[in-house]
């Protein structure tokens, strides 16, 4: 995600400095002048941590090029003189600055190995740097090595992970960068790693369940349009020349030939233009929201990612949950990793000022947020009677990972027959209509000839 650092002046004329993280300088600018507002002092710039080039060199040896990210070109200039470089210039980078998301299999390999060499009782910077040299994705390894770097100024770690929210994904940042503060680092990155490696493996799956489909059930549509619009109307025309009666499923198929390709051009717009605009509203926040809060409730495949949506819930509270009073910020947490916006809502806005204002229980609160299953909230009603609320979510998370896991195999069958089915329907529907026109006969005053006989 993307920093910003906000200058301004207070009342009494003293310069103050801080940063913030933003999506968009829109966005910055006005969480900026909120914050102004409220600490009583007045915005005078706001600057976008961004990458800059520069050619340094150091005596009469050879210039030497580089990159680094920071929020003005002076800074960048001041500290290489510091260093005792000739500066000979600084630009911006103009091309490839958008930060962008790293590899899922890097990231599952860099949490993995982070894991497994934490609990060799190696210390955490020593793992970074190691990781630093092995890593080949450069998006990736720049990450990690800004993360290092921060970490070492004794930056709060959360903020710092989560500045590279775009490239780990939000789950992952916000666990990583909570590990530090929990206690139990080696048992959040074990978590992680093991939710991104299901994940990863889930997506999979369903891109075998939905886009070989899909890419199937397109062709065939392409093919059956070629057809109709194209090569049956060539022979059914000629029929239609010589004044020869149609059979009833020939005659439709032929009007209905016609009638498309009379209105190619507002059948193409109606159907493109839709589609295109339901891609466009998605991509806004409001439309991420509702795409988030209808998807959970489609067939088949709903349940699936409503369930794992709340295993991520689970698995993020179990990890952070400690039974204090403080679990009010873990469930906020739990809630912005899962990953779905309409439950985040629903939580945020309901489960949260319930317990806050009114006093309610978790069970309640989670009941009426209307985004838990009736096992989830069975569940956490044990857990809250017998004090075992951590172990149960837990409990919960592992239910859900193998129910998941087993029905997404079932219905990426299901979706595999249905597709075969239509493209039996269809296949048996032009094979009617192509035999259809092969019976097609010629009637005359002395005899009936089959119609390939009359045209010879």
């Amino acid at each position: 995600m993307p920093e910003y650092r906000i200058e301004g002046v207070t009342l009494s004329g003293k310069v103050v400095s801080g940063s913030i993280t933003a999506d968009t300088k829109s966005v910055a600018k006005k969480r900026a002048h909120e914050l102004g507002r409220d600490k009583k002092f007045k915005i005078t710039d706001i600057h976008e941590r961004v990458a800059y080039i520069y050619r340094v060199q150091k005596g009469t040896d050879k210039p030497i090029d580089g990159e680094q990210k920071a929020f003005t070109a002076s800074e960048v200039r001041t500290a290489l003189e510091k260093m005792g470089f000739k500066v000979l210039y600084v630009r911006r980078k103009l091309f490839g600055t958008k930060q962008r998301a790293a590899p899922a299999t890097d990231i599952i390999t860099f949490v993995r190995v982070s894991t497994d060499l934490m609990r060799q009782k190696l210390p955490f910077n020593e793992v970074m740097q190691l990781l630093i040299n092995d890593i080949t994705n450069s998006t990736l390894r720049e990450a990690v090595k800004e993360i290092n770097t921060e970490l070492k100024q004794g930056k709060d770690s959360e903020k710092v992970f989560q500045k590279q929210t775009t490239v780990f994904g939000k789950f992952a940042a916000n666990m990583l960068g909570l590990a530090s503060k929990s206690g139990n680092m080696v048992e959040i990155y074990e978590s992680t790693a093991k939710f991104l490696e299901r994940n990863a493996e889930f997506k999979r799956s369903l891109k075998s369940a939905l886009v070989t489909p899909l890419i199937t059930l397109f062709v065939l549509f392409l093919a059956v349009l070629f057809y109709v619009a194209y090569i049956f109307p060539k022979t059914a025309e000629m029929f239609v020349k010589f004044h020869i009666k149609l059979p009833p499923m020939t005659s439709a198929t032929l009007k209905f030939s016609n009638w498309l390709m009379a209105n190619v051009t507002v059948l193409t717009i109606l159907t493109v233009g839709p589609l295109i605009g339901f891609y466009m509203y998605i991509k806004t926040e409001r439309g991420q929201f509702y795409m988030d809060k209808y998807m959970i409730k489609i067939p088949v495949l709903g349940p699936l990612f409503h369930k794992m949506a709340i295993e991520i819930f689970c698995r993020v509270f179990y990890a952070l949950y400690s039974g204090s009073g403080e679990n009010i910020e873990i469930i906020r947490m739990a809630a912005e990793a899962c990953g779905n916006r309409y439950m985040e809502h629903q939580i945020k806005t309901v489960a949260i000022p319930m317990m806050l204002e009114r006093g309610r229980g978790l069970t309640e609160a989670f009941e009426a947020s209307g985004v838990f299953t009736r096992t989830a909230i069975s569940r956490f009603n044990s857990g809250a009677e017998t004090g075992t609320v951590k172990t149960t979510a837990l409990q919960l998370a592992e239910y859900y990972e193998k129910e998941t896991s087993y029905k997404l195999k079932n219905a990426v069958e299901a979706i595999s027959l249905s597709v075969n089915m239509v493209i039996m329907i269809v296949l048996t529907a032009l094979t009617l209509v192509s035999s259809e026109t092969a019976t097609v006969k010629v009637e005359s005053p002395h005899m009936i000839m089959p119609v390939g006989i009359f045209l010879r």
